[in-house]
């Protein structure tokens, strides 16, 4: 029996993919990614903003269309659009056989065998707790990196974010169950774990009292084999002393922290129902440098929210030319319905906000090339992604570089390199965002 999976949206939902795809493969389904020979097609959908969403409809509509005319007999819908509009996705596509809600990934083998026998199935478990399935991963990321999704759902109620309603409250997986994820995936040859949730900052809190992402960070440092550690979706004002001494102490721990900031006009902020102040995330980045030195900060900035003038805009374009930020995306404002923000007064009108995201991500290129440049002539130790046909050229990622988010680093040499390697390289020159560097024996 072939199984096509699309995997839509962020990578904590490619995390619940890789789960299902265990699950299925365990129970003896082969995979394709060739939808005319796919017998059951899985969907893992996205609705966290407006283009999301229409990516994952146009999505389900072409697979159905597969149902219907080739091979396909069970056509599964799971994930956030799952979760949000399931009513409407078993009335407006009957297709769909079977529905599974973000909480409820664990149900996929029974939903794939009541669909193949032509049952309607659908499992939308409350949102607390976590699914029980905590092995048995199937890697899509290459298998030299993978993605540790520490907690799930989201406490923080910002006023343009659907999260809460699909993903529920926030809720951590305990240190003991995710160093044994974790020595699992090192065991199949993962170098570098990278930690997500919707908020890595606060994890432990519901469980511990107290924020404890550097309790993990200290166990996860102790794992043979592991080489990296990459925290990803750092809330500015959730951080705290002993997760900044343990990014400095551990030596696994990448010196790169994501720190979206979305705006920095307090306005705005209060507007968004964020947390802080320019001022505040002044002191924050200001003490991580002074801390970390080295450190590689990258954030994430919404265009275009309801309100935003052009002078909000230069406010913020001044701020990002002081503050230089390693590494930056910028999002137009998208309103989603039942969140506070859709209802505002004063929206950006759509050929605005794609102005002011232009702006941002010229200004950053120009920083970006900038902060390249000055690396020159030093060494920093890259794994190695793959190569680069016909040239004796690999590229590869610094401790500076998430995957598929930030830049590379194209690396001359003669020697023969596989994905997963460390090599110690000499940056020789620079690109847009990307860097260009020889290999050095050290």
């Amino acid at each position: 029996m072939k199984l096509l999976f699309v995997s839509l949206g962020c990578d904590k939902n490619l995390v619940d993919t890789e789960y299902m795809l265990g699950l299925l493969g365990q129970e003896g389904y082969t995979f394709t990614d060739d939808e005319t020979e796919a017998e059951v097609i899985v969907i893992n959908t996205c609705c966290f903003i407006n283009d999301a969403k229409e990516e994952s409809i146009q999505t389900i509509l072409e697979m159905a269309e597969y149902k219907e005319q080739g091979r396909c007999k069970a056509l599964l819908v799971t994930g956030c659009l799952a979760q949000r509009y399931r009513e409407e996705i078993q009335k407006e596509i009957p297709q769909v056989d079977a529905i599974l809600g973000t909480n409820s990934y664990e149900e996929i083998v029974e939903a794939v065998q009541k669909a193949l026998k032509g049952e309607h199935y659908q499992v939308y478990k409350p949102l607390e707790g976590m699914p029980k399935v905590m092995a048995g991963r199937s890697l899509t990321t290459g298998g030299h990196y993978a993605h540790l999704k520490i907690a799930e759902g989201c406490d923080k109620h910002c006023t343009y974010c659907i999260i809460p309603k699909i993903r529920g409250p926030y809720r951590s997986v305990p240190i003991e169950e995710l160093t044994a994820q974790a020595t699992e995936l090192v065991e199949k040859g993962v170098k570098e774990l990278i930690l997500v949730a919707q908020e890595t900052t606060l994890y432990g809190i519901d469980l511990y009292g107290k924020k404890s992402l550097h309790r993990l960070l200290d166990a996860l440092n102790e794992i043979p084999g592991l080489v990296w550690i990459r925290i990803m979706y750092c809330y500015p004002e959730e951080i705290y002393p002993e997760l900044i001494a343990s990014i400095k102490g551990n030596k696994k721990v990448c010196h790169y922290l994501d720190m979206p900031i979305q705006h920095v006009n307090n306005a705005i902020l209060k507007r968004m129902g964020r947390k802080t102040t320019q001022e505040d995330l002044r002191e924050i980045i200001t003490n991580l440098r002074e801390e970390i030195p080295d450190i590689a900060l990258r954030t994430t900035l919404i265009c275009g929210f309801p309100g935003e003038t052009e002078e909000a805009h230069q406010e913020l374009m001044y701020f990002l030319n002081e503050m230089e930020f390693d590494r930056l995306g910028a999002f137009t404002y998208s309103p989603e319905e039942d969140t506070p923000a859709a209802e505002f007064p004063c929206q950006i009108v759509e050929e605005q906000k794609a102005h002011w995201q232009a702006d941002v991500m010229e200004l950053q290129q120009e920083v970006i090339f900038d902060k390249n440049e000055g690396l020159t002539d030093t060494k920093v130790w890259a794994m190695v992604e793959g190569k680069v046909e016909d040239e004796h050229t690999y590229v590869g990622r610094t401790y500076r570089d998430a995957p598929d988010i930030d830049g590379y680093i194209f690396i001359n040499t003669d020697e023969e390199l596989m994905s997963g390697d460390f090599v110690r390289v000499r940056i020789t020159g620079a690109l847009d965002y990307d860097l260009i560097g020889e290999i050095v024996e050290e």
